[in-house]
Order: C-alpha cells, then structure tokens, then sequence
C-alpha cells in the first residue's frame, strides 16, 4: 500500500474546505471543483467531495448521502500535538463539541467533535506514562 486516502462526502465543498483548512492550520494540496484535499501525513489524505459528486460517479446502486444527515458516517482520528489547540479551533470554525479534552482509559487524552456534515472528529496525544491514565 503506497497512500491512505478517506474521503469524507459533504454538503458544501467550499464550507468544508474552509473548516479544515482553519481547523488543521493548513492549504489543501488539491481543490479543484468535486474534490477537496489536505495531506495529513507522506502516506495520507483527507478528501472532500460533494455528496452530489459521488452519487453522479457511482449512480442508483448507492444509497443517497443526503439521508443520512446528522447521522454520524465516520470518526476522523488525529493524533497531534497539542490536541486542545486543534479542538479550540474546530469549535471556533462550527464544530459541535461532543466531549472536552479528557483522559482516556486507551492511553490518550482526546477531545472529540462533530464537524459540519455530523463526522466524528477527534485531536487526542499519547499519553506519557501509564500513571495518567
């Protein structure tokens, strides 16, 4: 396997787009009309694409992203440094915040958010020892 890509389908490309780009303090490498890129690390990407884009690409046989509005789809897990920094910035850019900054019984401290289109979003750190827990 060479690169990760995920790629989360939203609403609005350019609304999402603005949110991870304040959110993970970074340009995407690609934003082109359907599709919306942020290097996350050498060896992954997250993508946004319009909900209406991949339903055009893959037709009939998938059922509609639109609804299941306000379900959660999927969990964006992001180990970073200062995690409270990265969640402060998501709840300024919209994010509904679902838990604040806590120990975690897996060894990390993690705060954990909804962004716009209801995907789970996550900024945790490693914890040091053991004894945090």
């Amino acid at each position: 396997m060479h690169k990760a890509h995920f790629i989360f389908y939203v609403k609005d490309q350019a609304g999402s787009t603005a949110f991870y780009t304040r959110v993970l303090n970074r340009e995407p490498s690609l934003h082109v009309p359907g599709m919306t890129e942020f290097h996350l690390s050498a060896d992954c990407i997250l993508g946004l694409m319009p909900r209406t884009g991949i339903k055009h690409l893959l037709g009939a046989r998938l059922p509609d992203p639109e609804e299941g509005n306000g379900v959660p789809r999927a969990e964006l897990y992001l180990l970073v440094d200062e995690p409270q920094t990265y969640h402060e910035r998501a709840l300024a850019a919209g994010a509904t915040e679902l838990s604040e900054l806590t120990v975690r019984d897996w060894g990390h401290r993690a705060a954990y958010s909804l962004d716009p289109d209801g995907h789970v979003l996550v900024f945790a750190e490693l914890l040091e020892s053991a004894e945090e827990i």
